[in-house]
């Protein structure tokens, strides 16, 4: 089901979300409904709070390849790299963010399964975008050179 996306200015997205403290099919349709809304509005990433859930939980698809992250955590941060990021829920926004370059981050998934994931480049840009939802924050929240409509490159 395609869910309504939040934007910039709901309360729902400056509230830090609770974990999730039971995967159950009201969290497994969450993550579906999630997953359908991004791919309708063409996105890489969303996190529940954005569709007004504020439970810690994002689907992120880089490349072709899906990842549902339940209660995630960055545990190691190297390297720093800026470049430009827009949002779902900041329609035709764009700006400058500076973010680690590799990450490593601890979730668990719709299957109960421990996991440890180390990205670079775009999927460790999003994992960074999309936990900052979790906490309550946008990235225009520490974007610099924020412009309406995409850059050309």
């Amino acid at each position: 089901m395609i869910l309504e996306v939040k934007t910039a200015g709901d309360p729902v997205l400056k509230k830090v979300c609770e974990d999730v403290k039971k995967i159950d099919k009201r969290i497994k349709k969450l993550l579906d409904d999630m997953a359908e809304t991004m791919y309708k509005y063409e996105g890489v990433g969303i996190a529940a709070p954005q569709v007004g859930v504020s439970v810690r939980a994002v689907v992120i698809d880089v490349d072709k390849k899906k990842y549902e992250m339940i209660n995630p955590v960055i545990t190691y941060r190297e390297g720093s790299v800026t470049d430009s990021e827009g949002c779902l829920s900041c329609p035709d926004l764009f700006g400058e963010v500076e973010r680690a370059e590799k990450v490593r981050v601890k979730f668990t998934t719709r299957f109960h399964k421990e996991k440890e994931l180390e990205a670079e480049g775009l999927l460790a840009r999003c994992i960074q975008h999309e936990l900052d939802h979790l906490d309550g924050k946008l990235f225009i929240d520490i974007a610099k050179n924020i412009t309406k409509g995409r850059k050309e490159k």
